[in-house]
């Protein structure tokens, strides 16, 4: 109902707030499609939003619970988004503000809103997990690599590959990269290339899309395949700015298919250079090895020891010539005592010797029966041998005289 005024009879501005507060609540629940700009999330029951038309200069705040937020999921800033809301005026500041009872993530939103969760759920399991990444191989017999069939990015892997490393053997297994059944068929490359002996290294390539074009690769099943596969995955999805979940749980993320081919086989040029430069730093550390030696052979030689070994004889020789000589004086000073003592001794001995009684003109009497010391040991007529200093004498015995002992 249209409000009557004039200059002479003018309405209350209060009243016409009011009015227009009641013309907007009558407009009840509508669906609007908006962009979120902001959220301001408290620790209060009530949660302020930013929406902004997506195809206008429009924007307004918007007020909703935390319960009504809980439910719509991952809303990050900037999704696209369709709300059941229902227009509010306040009277004291005048300002539209939306109550929206009911959101949901739209578009792209939607689809981020998807794979956040999904990737949230993964991360929770331990999927993600750096500790679980294996190192690609150095040199790898033969590389695996999943492509769409004569695609750009199977292209740059095996072009750029081939030129860094001309000897690299690759195993292509062609794959639908997009579109509903893009997951499995890549899931069942994988699986062959992982059950092949001779494959060290696994690479998933595809060039750049929309959002929608890169889903398979945000797939939980084949997200799942790659993190059970035993054989080190790398995952060249899109560009720099393309990040599936296959990005999270591959074993090395290339930034492009290009990227790819540079991590998984080395650049010859670059290896033989460090080649050469090796066997240079090598060559070096032997010639400052052998000069290093060189130097200590002939700080050695230098030493009086080696210039002249026998000059440390000498002094051993002095002391070896005095101990002889002391030796020799010892042993004839020895030799002296012992020959005096021997001719005092032998001149003790020949004192006592019935040699030196006989030449002092006795004799010894030898009968039959043995020596003759008492005339009881003879009778006259027998033979008696007298033992002289120079000789003996035949004798017979032809008179006995006794003689008193006393006498």
């Amino acid at each position: 109902m249209a409000l009557t005024s004039s200059r002479d009879e003018p309405q209350p501005l209060g009243r016409i707030i009011q009015a227009v507060k009641g013309w907007v609540e009558r407009l009840g629940e509508v669906w609007v499609e908006a962009q979120v700009v902001e959220i301001k999330r408290r620790n209060a029951p009530t949660q302020f939003l930013t929406l902004r038309d997506p195809h206008g200069e429009f924007s307004c705040t918007a007020t909703t619970t935390a319960r009504v937020l809980d439910v719509a999921g991952p809303l990050p800033e900037g999704s696209s988004v369709v709300a059941r809301v229902t227009p509010r005026v306040y009277e004291r500041s005048t300002q539209l503000s939306l109550e929206v009872l009911e959101v949901h993530v739209a578009g792209e939103g939607r689809l981020l809103a998807e794979i956040e969760q999904r990737k949230r759920k993964l991360q929770a399991e331990g999927l993600f997990d750096p500790l679980r990444k294996r190192r690609l191989p150095f040199l790898p017999r033969c590389i695996g690599l999943i492509a769409g069939r004569n695609s750009d990015a199977e292209r740059d892997v095996l072009t750029n590959a081939r030129r860094r490393w001309p000897a690299a053997q690759f195993r292509v297994e062609h794959s639908l990269v997009q579109g509903p059944q893009a997951a499995a068929g890549v899931m069942r490359a994988l699986k062959a290339l992982d059950e092949d002996p001779l494959v060290d290294v696994i690479v998933i390539a595809r060039g750049g899309g929309a959002l929608e074009d890169l889903l398979p690769f945000s797939d939980e099943g084949l997200v799942r395949a790659v993190a059970a596969a035993r054989t080190p995955v790398v995952s060249a999805i899109g560009h720099e700015a393309d990040s599936p979940i296959l990005d999270l749980v591959a074993d090395v993320r290339a930034s492009t298919p290009t990227d790819a081919a540079k991590l998984v086989v080395p650049d010859v040029a670059q290896e033989l250079a460090l080649v050469d430069e090796a066997r240079s730093r090598l060559r070096q550390a032997v010639e400052q090895r052998l000069v290093q030696e060189q130097r200590l052979l002939d700080d050695l030689r230098s030493r009086p020891v080696l210039l002249d070994p026998t000059s440390a004889f000498v002094a051993h020789y002095d002391r070896l010539a005095l101990l002889r000589h002391q030796l020799r004086g010892a042993i004839d000073g020895r030799l002296r005592d012992e020959t005096g003592e021997l001719q005092r001794l032998l001149a003790g001995v020949r004192a006592m010797s019935p040699k030196k009684t006989l030449e002092r003109g006795y004799a010894v009497l030898v009968g039959d029966d043995g020596t003759v010391s008492s005339i009881k040991d003879t009778a006259v007529g027998a033979s008696v041998h007298a033992y002289l200093s120079d000789g003996e004498l035949a004798l017979d015995v032809t008179h006995i005289t006794e003689r008193n002992r006393d006498e």
